[in-house]
């Protein structure tokens, strides 16, 4: 029987979205316009903030820039902002739309490099803390130079190989059912402490560098400092929550804290091996000699990087330009792949500018900020810490280190602060967003990606899960962080500021 219209209408509306979610995505396109103009615009753009960090946390009901979108473009046509409001936020922070479009897409082409790479390391190490601890710290120094973003897809992409794998030899071998099934869910445990530890890595290796996490490139260009300065404005901050980080890493694989501590199955190790040993032996001359050109075009990556010799999606630009040149990519669809992953972020970025956009319009932040601004300049910077992660942990980091910045810098402009405060609350909204916002997987980019991966089905890897894994690391990096905020923060600028360490920030 024929679908009516009205039925019809209803399916095609978030296509296989629940009904409840549709509904209630109607009611907020239905309330939003009625409370702008009949209530308080204050609070209707307070409620569309609290709706799009909604469908942030629901994005596996759906992506949120489908719901997001339809909110935002409401809020423009009723006058909540303006297009030219959206233009001017886009404009200031083309950098970061190019990160995303360049740098991502330019990693695609290295993605052979970095399979092979953490390849070696899974099947090379026998000892689970140690191989651990490797795929946390490898994670966390690729992310420092790249996007972790990037770096999570890579490990997906050996971590769904080698089920693949297993999965393949496992049913041809017709294993005993019970046996089978215990090897097959110590297997999934042990993938989902590897994905996890990688994880946590990208977020410990992403706050130290100005390429690690979209906000910071924000962040970086708002206090106008390149990547060096970058760095050592972190450093009090970053280097002791990565070694905190590493102690944790160590004593939950340790101890078999939280689902980590699971041991790759002999039988499983057995499997990988030979199909390595075959993968191996099948790699042609040509093979191995792109593999240099991608390790010498990420060593021109990173040097590019810390030099700052150009903009970062510009850099992003030449890696693609040179991986493809050199490694014989030349048809427009092979290039065009490389696109696909970051794209889809690249679109729901826009959508958080134009929320900032409303945030600025309609002062939704000034209460906030007037509070924390009115406090000792000391205590601001742990209130701009504590602000900056709750917010990040229930939503998302980019769009909150977006908003905090920006208000930090109108206080700036406006004379309520002067250059130093602002350049120490500039560090505590980059620490802010980047350490507490592994709590959850809508916290962070990379995180979220995990979850709605076709892997994390596979492995059993759900919600709830990845928050109880993520818990251990989430109390030592925050309290770490905020330790680190309230007392090594105001000294040791001081100190590498009196050495000269620190050049003045291109505002």
């Amino acid at each position: 029987m024929e679908m009516t219209f009205g039925q019809a209408l209803h399916r095609n509306f978030l296509g296989q979205s629940p009904d409840w979610y549709k509904t209630l995505i109607l009611a907020f396109l239905i309330i939003n316009p009625l409370l702008y103009f009949f209530v308080s615009p204050f609070l209707a753009g307070w409620l569309l903030v609290a709706e799009f960090i909604f469908t942030l946390g629901m994005a596996l009901k759906c992506h949120p820039l489908l719901p997001g979108g339809l909110l935002t473009l409401e809020a423009i046509a009723i006058g909540m902002t303006s297009a030219g409001q959206v233009k001017q936020e886009l404009a200031g922070n083309l950098e970061v739309l190019l990160l995303l479009i360049f740098m991502v897409a330019g990693i695609f082409f290295m993605k052979q490099l970095l399979l092979f790479v953490f390849t070696r390391l899974l099947l090379s190490l026998h000892s689970k803390v140690l191989l651990s601890l490797t795929f946390c710290l490898a994670a966390a120094f690729l992310s420092a130079f790249l996007d972790a973003l990037t770096v999570v897809a890579v490990v997906i992409s050996v971590a769904t190989g080698f089920y693949q794998i297993y999965h393949r030899v496992s049913s041809a071998s017709g294993y005993a059912a019970e046996e089978g099934r215990a090897t097959l869910e110590q297997f999934r445990a042990f993938l989902r402490s590897l994905m996890m530890q990688a994880g946590i890595g990208t977020a410990l290796g992403g706050v130290m560098t100005m390429v690690g996490e979209p906000q910071n490139l924000i962040i970086a260009h708002a206090a106008g400092w390149d990547f060096i300065s970058f760095f050592l404005r972190m450093a009090p901050v970053t280097v002791p929550v990565l070694l905190c980080g590493i102690v944790t890493s160590v004593l939950v694989e340790r101890f078999r804290l939280f689902g980590y501590g699971v041991t790759l199955p002999d039988e499983v190790r057995a499997i990988l091996l030979e199909n390595d040993r075959e993968e191996r032996a099948k790699r042609t001359r040509q093979e191995r000699q792109k593999l240099w050109i991608q390790a010498l075009t990420g060593l021109w990556l990173i040097v590019a990087l810390a030099l700052h010799l150009a903009e970062v999606g510009l850099i992003g630009l030449s890696v693609i330009i040179l991986a493809t040149s050199l490694c014989g990519v030349t048809d427009e669809h092979t290039i065009g792949q490389a696109f696909t992953e970051a794209l889809p972020f690249t679109a729901l970025l826009t959508v958080f500018f134009a929320i900032v956009a409303i945030i600025v319009e309609q002062q939704l932040f000034a209460p906030l900020i007037t509070f924390v601004l009115q406090a000792e300049p000391h205590a601001q910077l742990s209130w701009y810490y504590i602000f900056n992660g709750l917010l990040s942990s229930i939503s998302d980091n980019v769009f909150v280190g977006s908003v905090f910045i920006n208000e930090a810098k109108h206080a700036f402009s406006q004379g309520a602060i002067d250059l130093q405060q602002y350049e120490l609350l500039a560090v505590a909204t980059n620490t802010g967003t980047n350490l507490p916002s592994v709590a959850t997987p809508n916290g962070q980019a990379a995180f979220l990606f995990l979850l709605t991966s076709a892997l994390a089905p596979l492995i059993r890897l759900s919600y709830g899960r990845m928050v109880w894994m993520a818990l251990p690391f989430t109390l030592v990096m925050s309290l770490v962080g905020f330790f680190c905020i309230h007392w090594l923060l105001v000294p040791f600028t001081e100190i590498v500021t009196q050495w000269g360490w620190l050049a003045a920030p291109a505002m």
